[in-house]
């Protein structure tokens, strides 16, 4: 396929993304474009709601998910917990493990048929749909009582060809550019890269004058595949297209591949192939880094610990390609399931109802990290994205927050995240694909044949299993 070609499907596929594949509903609900007032008054705090159950609740309910990357959250999230429990008769207890030890752990528990009732992933948990409950009822009680969701958020928790909903979604992440805008504003970018070559050229030249490299990561942690997704779909790749066919494998992945391969060399170190998902967090607020993806945990962590250098931390959109898209990955959506070995189906149900009525509070104690699966829960968030309640300076910093959805897909874009789409995330195929190319061992076409080969496998023991379309 030509260039023009690819430039040209694929802006046909992103203006028809707000139902197929990017977030349809912004963040406040209204449509993008009409923004509201970027400096309205700052709402006050919410307050956490608990509803009445509509049925009779007893027992336990165990709770694993990891620990946030904002503490604010957990401590909110651990009082709420037990208090719930306290109210509708039920001993709540929650588990958080680090993010590198959640997919072990559940995989763990799958095997041996015991454990915790809800497990949350913060990536699509697709391929765990054999074992876990259908949650089809539970969804459509959610929409009947929170309105829309984001596109992405029913994709990360719906087969569409089991027509099986094995996950409950309840919050996002974007993943905007993080950047330090006083080293790049040496070089002429004082408002950051907007494309994958400004990227190159801002952060070889910031390399070059300060000696501080850039950070993607290439390893076997969430942040490396955000960026590998992000850049294969910017450059018109992707690992499969819209009825779910492996397309890995094609000239626009290959030069992604090549791109980083030189992105690599010009910007950054080796560190970049040992990293877990904090890496890129410590070495921006540390000031070793010059630009990293990344959600506002790091910005958040720097504010603490780093007050001036969270000061000169600022974001940007999407970046664009050769194809003139920029397309980002979710950084984070936030998935439980509740796997057929629970022994409390309908305690798990009703506190993820009651978790969606608190949409709010949760956006709020996570400093707007978690942005809501139904945005009309919270319509406080594009007020608190101009304003910052939790200090920003400028205090408008995260105001292009507000439109992230429009430039935001799920894992499986343009298809939907299917349990081979999942696998492939969890098994860190495209992190190793980057890596190999970067790292020498071998080229750029060699590296994507061979990822492909991988992909194709998965694809094919799943569509086997009658879980991915044919």
């Amino acid at each position: 396929m030509r260039q023009d070609q690819v430039r040209v499907s694929r802006r046909g596929l992103l203006k028809a993304a707000g139902v197929t594949g990017l977030g349809a509903v912004t963040a406040a609900g209204h449509a993008p474009g009409t923004q509201k007032d970027p400096s309205p008054a700052v709402p006050p705090v919410p307050a956490t709601t608990y509803l009445t159950p509509g049925r009779k609740l007893t027992g336990r309910l165990s709770i694993l998910q990891l620990k946030h990357y904002v503490p604010r959250y957990d401590r909110w999230f651990d009082a709420y917990a037990k208090e719930w429990g306290r109210r509708v008769g039920v001993d709540v207890e929650v588990e958080h493990v680090a993010p590198e030890r959640l997919v072990a752990r559940t995989t763990a528990e799958m095997a041996a048929g015991s454990g915790h009732d809800l497990i949350e992933w913060i990536s699509p948990p697709s391929q765990l749909e054999p074992d876990v409950v259908d949650l089809s009822d539970l969804h459509d009680e959610a929409v009947r009582r929170f309105g829309l969701e984001q596109p992405f958020c029913k994709k990360a928790s719906h087969n569409p060809t089991s027509h099986k909903y094995y996950g409950y979604a309840h919050a996002w992440t974007p993943d905007p550019g993080n950047y330090r805008r006083s080293l790049w504003r040496q070089v002429g970018m004082g408002d950051g890269p907007s494309t994958w070559e400004e990227l190159l050229e801002g952060g070889k030249a910031v390399r070059q004058r300060s000696g501080t490299p850039l950070g993607l990561g290439m390893s076997d942690e969430l942040d490396s595949n955000m960026a590998a997704l992000a850049l294969i779909w910017s450059y018109g790749g992707s690992v499969q297209n819209e009825v779910e066919q492996v397309v890995l494998d094609s000239p626009e992945t290959v030069e992604a591949v090549r791109y980083m391969a030189r992105l690599h060399k010009e910007t950054m170190t080796p560190e970049v192939f040992a990293w877990n998902s904090a890496s890129n967090n410590k070495g921006l607020v540390a000031g070793r880094l010059s630009y990293i993806l990344n959600a506002v945990s790091a910005y958040r962590t720097a504010q603490s610990d780093a007050p001036g250098t969270a000061d000169d931390i600022f974001l940007t959109p999407a970046l664009r390609g050769p194809t003139g898209l920029g397309i980002a990955c979710q950084h984070a959506v936030f998935v439980y399931v509740v796997p057929r070995f629970s022994k409390n189906v309908a305690a798990a149900e009703e506190f993820l109802l009651n978790l969606s009525a608190n949409d709010a509070v949760g956006t709020y104690r996570s400093e707007l990290y978690n942005f809501p699966a139904f945005p009309g829960r919270v319509p406080q968030l594009d007020a608190w994205l101009a304003t910052d309640p939790f200090g920003s300076r400028p205090a408008g910093k995260l105001a292009l927050l507000r439109g992230s959805a429009t430039w935001t897909a799920d894992i499986g874009y343009p298809g939907p995240p299917n349990p081979a789409v999942g696998e492939v995330v969890t098994s860190f195929v495209l992190p190793h694909m980057m890596a190999r190319a970067a790292r020498g061992t071998q080229s750029p076409a060699e590296s994507v044949a061979q990822a492909a080969a991988e992909v194709k496998a998965i694809f094919d023991k799943w569509r086997a299993r009658g879980l991915v379309g044919r």
